[in-house]
């Protein structure tokens, strides 16, 4: 059920704010009527290919006035996990993008594709066969099988593209081996951004265009769902948005919600 006392909104990237580098419905919109209507904002991707600098600094040349605390990434989380649960300065063999091999780097962990204790994998748009060996070779040495995230597609302006879950899925077939996922569905980023804003899940939503990873995840952190239509908004009995919107221009029509 979506809050009557709404103060917080966690926002998707990927599909709800651009598609690629342009911007979608709402999204220039989305700040300047928060703003106005007293709603706190964050936003929060499964992406680790940026930081959350590069994010801030691609919406700004889109028109959308973020700043750097405003947004939670996957890698972000990935390296808090690692400073959770591995020794200080371990070798990370990671298969991914600057995003997320500077998130690793600066939780204080080396990048080491000889003798990782870990393997991480996320999005890497110039993946490399040499780099998919490195990390299955880490996992079958002993190395623990992080993924970043499960998207199996990357919404992009010309239609869909493979996504983290995809790479993900090639070192898992190839190594029997199954990932520990930190992104979205986790509720690992819902909690780490509703934290930032000082803000309780019962006061707060998730608008996705996902219904495996926003929508499950904001049911699993305990906020409101808000389900963007698209071709990855492919909706299940099993875990239902409270609203369903053809973009972020019809949501914020209706905000604040009675």
């Amino acid at each position: 059920m979506l809050p009557h006392d709404l103060r917080a909104l966690l926002v998707d990237l990927d599909g709800v704010m651009y598609r690629g580098d342009e911007a979608l419905p709402g999204a220039v919109d989305l700040i300047p009527t928060l703003t106005r209507l007293g709603i706190r904002y964050a936003f929060v991707t499964n992406n680790a290919t940026l930081g959350a600098e590069g994010y801030r600094s691609k919406l700004q040349g889109l028109g959308v006035p973020a700043r750097t605390e405003d947004i939670v990434t996957s890698a972000e989380a990935t390296a808090a996990y690692l400073q959770q649960n591995a020794e200080p300065a371990a070798k990370v063999c990671v298969v991914g993008e600057a995003g997320l091999q500077n998130a690793i780097e600066s939780g204080g962990f080396t990048l080491d594709d000889d003798t990782p204790a870990f393997v991480v994998v996320g999005l890497d748009r110039y993946l490399t066969y040499s780099r998919l060996v490195a990390a299955c070779r880490g996992i079958l040495n002993g190395a623990a099988f992080i993924g970043t995230n499960p998207d199996r597609a990357l919404p992009v302006k010309d239609g869909l593209w493979p996504g983290a879950g995809s790479i993900i899925a090639a070192v898992s077939t190839a190594t029997d081996m199954a990932p520990r996922f930190i992104g979205k569905p986790q509720p690992t980023l819902l909690h780490v951004a509703l934290e930032r804003l000082g803000i309780g899940p019962d006061h707060a939503a998730i608008v996705g265009d996902q219904v495996a990873t926003d929508i499950r995840a904001g049911i699993a952190a305990g906020v409101g769902t808000i389900l963007i239509r698209g071709d990855l908004a492919q909706e299940s009995a099993d875990a239902p948005p409270d609203l369903v919107v053809q973009d972020l221009s019809e949501l914020l029509a209706q905000l604040p919600f009675h």
